[in-house]
């Protein structure tokens, strides 16, 4: 019956069709257990590589084709393996040398070739085995199973006879549809932390009361909802029997706690039937990486590159409450065990890589700030907004998604109507090599400075929430593109529709520095005058601690001048003066309409838009005029003649 805390199960998710590739040393019986299951009878004949072979829909209860792939010439063989959902390796019972070739040869060859596809290990000839050997498959087979995890199942049939031939095939269907790879260690024999933390969150989910157990009427609404029938009394008794005997801790005098819970997906795959946890699974919207199908989450529609989308103030406070709810000792920061419990319904926390690894304030002892946690959902929401809604809901946020984001107005339209109501700000950071932008960045995350120098390899962000005059915070999130990447970067016309503020960086103290910021300002300008996303501009001389080269100072003050933008911010990290650099850096993307350069040529094109549209202005009244005045005299000619 706990095949039944179940019933029927899912088809895997939508897959409409399987492709298996056979493969095996020559002479082990891949035609023949091809044919033989194509066509239920042993054939007299067998070519020596079959066509592609397609076993029906109904062949199966899942309802879904199958072709097979006899596999011929090595190129092919090669071609079919990285084609195939699952491929099948085949030995005689007979020949037992062949059955060492697939440890030898054969499963070396699928990692070599980087194939990922789930495995299937089949005897064939089984009417040929000698019974006399005292050798067990299992004996056989469970070190290089131990050895060799992509190995889903082993199963030995006869071609001849028919004797589980059919079953190889409803094998590797079920491989692919209902794998036990993701679900099980069976080394450890527990389930895979993945699972628990899904398995978590679906019992977080059915605990309506919040009471940490599942009631009489919680276990059947999920009955319900998974599989479409209610548990009668008898069975739920019999459920919480069998949990009792074998997981004393899973039942309470109130119902099903979480490690009753999480023994059931254990006695699932024990009793072989993986399908009923992926049937349970798919129904709460898990793919086979046990992740949710975000292509499936609603998302509000950008119409221009121009526009981002923010998190509404209202999932702000969510997360807000959230965070507080986590922070035990009430400190205003996370520890890394914290995030992690915060995290544990989540198939893994969000932030161990790049870019949000390292990307936000912490305190001096590596825990993670109230401003730094807000900070990193914005940085998500920016780059990957699906990312952060299934984030979400992996914790636990109901909310309509409708409500979850906001699009913002296009940039365009904010530079027109010289404001923005934006609440998070992205910043481009330019500037050649050993210039001080990665300290800038450093600096705005709370880092101690150092004087030790290490390039940025890749693109770079980091953000923090600033605190502007009068109360207002704003979420500011820097991007730093290396020197070495400028060139590829602007070539896209669309790079700065998604910036506004590009801060340009430069060492005061070295002239070579200053005339590569000097260049990379220039094309930032000229590109934003080409693509039509004119984007303000900071320039920045940095390490102001050292001695400022004469030449640089006078010339950033006039190229600033002509370009019409703000002379440059001097600031040393070493100093500690951040704060007025990022108050600086949100003020200019408060008002985007300022600050953003002009070239000469732009300045002379501005010109003659400027001549052409007074011409065209000058031309249509006068062809008004001209128009009104020949219908005055239209109109006095007919009153004359009356």
């Amino acid at each position: 019956m706990l095949g039944g805390f179940g019933g029927k199960s899912s088809s895997g998710g939508g897959r409409k069709s399987l492709r298996v590739a056979v493969a095996g040393d020559k002479g082990t019986g891949k035609s023949s257990l091809i044919s033989a299951v194509a066509s239920e009878t042993f054939p007299d004949n067998v070519p020596r590589v079959l066509p592609p072979t397609t076993l029906p829909a109904d062949a199966y209860p899942d309802y879904i084709p199958i072709t097979i792939i006899d596999t011929p010439s090595r190129i092919k063989l090669i071609e079919e393996f990285r084609k195939a959902d699952v491929v099948i390796l085949t030995y005689a019972c007979d020949q037992p040398p062949t059955l060492d070739r697939l440890s030898s040869y054969w499963l070396p060859e699928l990692r070599r070739l980087q194939i990922k596809a789930p495995v299937i290990v089949v005897g064939c000839k089984l009417d040929l085995r000698d019974e006399r050997s005292p050798v067990k498959l299992e004996d056989i087979m469970a070190p290089i199973m131990k050895e060799y995890r992509e190995i889903e199942t082993c199963i030995e049939c006869s071609a001849l006879t028919l004797i589980q031939a059919p079953d190889v095939f409803y094998y590797a269907l079920k491989a692919v549809l209902h794998p036990t790879f993701p679900l099980f260690d069976q080394e450890k024999q527990c389930l895979k932390p993945r699972l628990r933390r899904a398995v978590q969150r679906i019992f977080n989910f059915c605990d309506q009361d919040l009471d940490g157990v599942l009631n009489d009427a919680e276990l059947n609404d999920f009955q319900v909802n998974c599989f479409g029938a209610p548990l009668d009394p008898v069975e739920l008794m019999g459920v919480k029997r069998v949990v009792q005997e074998r997981q004393p801790d899973g039942v309470t005098d109130l119902g099903l706690t979480l490690p009753g819970f999480l023994f059931l997906f254990s006695l699932f795959i024990e009793r072989g039937r993986p399908e009923t946890a992926w049937a349970i699974l798919r129904k709460f919207g898990y793919n086979d990486s046990l992740e949710l199908n975000t292509e499936l989450l609603p998302l509000p529609a950008k119409h221009s590159p121009d526009q981002s989308i923010e998190l509404t103030n209202e999932t702000m406070d969510f997360l807000r409450g959230f965070f507080q709810l986590y922070d035990l000792d009430n400190d205003g920061a996370l520890r890394p065990d914290e995030l992690d419990d915060l995290f544990k319904t989540a198939p893994d926390s969000p932030w161990l890589e790049a870019p949000y690894k390292d990307a936000a304030e912490k305190t001096p002892s590596g825990k993670l700030t109230i401003n730094g946690f807000l900070s990193e959902w914005a940085l998500m929401t920016l780059l990957d907004p699906r990312k952060t809604l299934a984030n979400l809901i992996y914790v636990g946020y109901g909310h309509d998604p409708a409500s979850t984001f906001s699009v913002t107005r296009k940039r365009s339209v904010d530079r027109k109507k010289q404001r923005t109501e934006r609440n998070v700000f992205q910043c481009f950071v330019f500037g050649p090599k050993k210039s001080g932008k990665s300290a800038i960045l450093d600096s705005f995350i709370g880092r101690k400075f150092s004087d030790s120098y290490k390039a940025t390899v890749g693109e770079r962000y980091v953000a923090n929430v600033v605190d502007q005059p009068g109360g207002c915070k704003k979420t500011l999130i820097l991007r730093e593109i290396p020197e070495d990447r400028v060139k590829k970067f602007l070539a896209n016309k669309e790079a700065l529709a998604a910036c506004d503020v590009a801060v340009v960086v430069y060492d005061s103290s070295d002239v070579y520095s200053w005339r590569k910021a000097r260049e990379m300002l220039m094309e930032v300008a000229r590109k934003g005058e080409e693509s039509g996303y004119g984007t303000p501009c900071v320039l920045v001389a940095a390490k102001d601690d050292l001695d400022a080269y004469p030449m640089s100072v006078q010339e950033s003050d006039r190229v600033c001048m002509e370009l019409g933008i703000d002379i440059p911010v001097s600031v040393s990290m070493k100093d500690d003066e951040r704060n007025s650099l990022f108050r600086k850096i949100v003020s200019t993307a408060e008002n985007p309409h300022m600050s953003v350069p002009e070239t000469e040529s732009g300045r002379r094109s501005k010109n003659i838009r400027q001549v052409v549209n007074s011409s065209l202005l000058f031309v249509s009244v006068g062809t008004a005029l001209g128009f009104a005045g020949l219908a005055a005299y239209r109109a006095y000619s007919a009153r004359k003649n009356a």
